[in-house]
């Protein structure tokens, strides 16, 4: 299997929209990175009335539905008219992006979920030499983070390997494109939470573009629209990255500290606890799949654990004992395991429905905090 294959499907299985989807009943790893869901208007045109061909030549604002669309961007984002219209106007259509997120056609079989796989491919012996080797090299500034954000240098540097490789991997699509190609032509009609999510990052995008703060004609990024070394989507940008400097423009593509900063703003700003594990120190009942709620926040309690029959783990460390992490929410969480037919069961707090924040994904959350954990020192 080539390498730019092999790339390809680690691409899709761990950073394609799972960030970006709304929760749903039963996260999985679905196709994102990044970070960015955004909070939006309804859709403009619904799904039934978009054309499925191609775009004519004059490219996407040959739509109504994309002319609608430009106004009320120009209108609510005050931008002039002429600079929506014309970086639409320049909206390729990207079919890797429709082929991507195109479902399984009715009767076809689904991928298998299959946490030992997907935990392989990332937590593995290249990305946990490197990511010592950044903890290394980046050490002041991650705690320089740390001490801002509470966020662990080695759950930073865990969040950065799996996404892009310590920037090795960054996407080599237009953002514009892949954006606009979701926005109009997102090939589930089913989804219009989907079509409603891009609209947003795209309002998001042009906004940014109109400020001068980056170029949507030339940036790149994931088949997805996410961007630079932490994979933010549009919206995460905007609301989350930071200059380390307070000084300097943001930059996520060059400027390493920055992307440092921006990732432990981001989980900060979604719920990141201090001082707290991702996971508790706890052993299950022998059936725990009743403990199961499948969502992206905690619900459950150490009482209400201890009560269905969890316990301490023996030889949890002193400072692990029921203490800071018992006073919070906890959830129990469900890694499938096909090859042997088990699932692997975990205590989640909600520094772990932080990192699913990030991508909505266990198996994503998991895998960061079991790399973040193999590259500690």
């Amino acid at each position: 299997m080539s390498k730019t294959l092999r790339f390809l499907q680690l691409i899709i299985a761990a950073a394609g929209v799972g960030g970006l989807a709304a929760g749903c009943a039963n996260p999985t790893n679905s196709p994102s990175s990044g970070s960015g869901s955004a909070s939006i208007s309804a859709p403009v045109g619904s799904a039934a009335s978009r054309p499925t061909a191609a775009p004519t030549l004059d490219g996407y604002m040959a739509r109504e539905s994309v002319q609608v669309f430009a106004r009320s961007v120009a209108d609510t984002r005050d931008i002039p008219l002429t600079v929506v219209t014309d970086l639409l106007a320049n909206a390729k259509r990207l079919p890797i992006a429709i082929r991507l997120m195109t479902p399984p056609e009715p009767g076809q079989a689904r991928a298998v979920r299959d946490w030992d796989r997907y935990r392989a491919n990332f937590v593995e012996r290249i990305r946990i030499q490197r990511g010592k080797d950044f903890l290394d090299v980046h050490a002041a500034t991650l705690a320089q983070a740390e001490d801002r954000y509470g966020v662990p240098a080695n759950i930073i540097t865990a969040i950065i390997g799996v996404e892009t490789l310590y920037g090795d991997h960054m996407g080599n699509y237009r953002v514009l494109d892949a954006i606009t190609t979701l926005s109009f032509d997102y090939p589930d009609p089913a989804r219009e939470d989907r079509i409603t999510m891009f609209q947003g990052q795209l309002k998001d995008l042009i906004e940014l573009h109109a400020q001068g703060q980056l170029d949507a004609t030339r940036q790149l990024g994931s088949f997805a629209g996410a961007m630079g070394i932490p994979q933010f989507m549009p919206t995460s940008l905007k609301r989350y990255a930071v200059s380390a400097s307070g000084r300097d423009p943001i930059d996520l593509e060059y400027n390493v500290n920055d992307a440092i900063f921006s990732v432990g703003r981001f989980l900060k700003a979604h719920g990141w606890i201090g001082g707290l594990p991702v996971f508790a120190p706890v052993t299950l009942p022998m059936d725990p799949r009743g403990l199961v709620e499948g969502g992206l926040t905690a619900t459950l309690d150490w009482a209400d654990l201890q009560a269905a029959g969890a316990r301490l783990n023996p030889e949890a460390s002193v400072g692990d004992r029921a203490g800071i992490w018992s006073d919070y929410p906890l959830g129990v969480i469900d890694l499938p395991r096909p090859k042997p037919a088990t699932t692997q069961y975990r205590t989640a707090t909600p520094n772990f429905f932080a990192l699913t924040q990030y991508n909505r994904s266990y198996f994503y959350a998991t895998a960061v905090a079991d790399l973040a954990q193999a590259i500690k020192h």
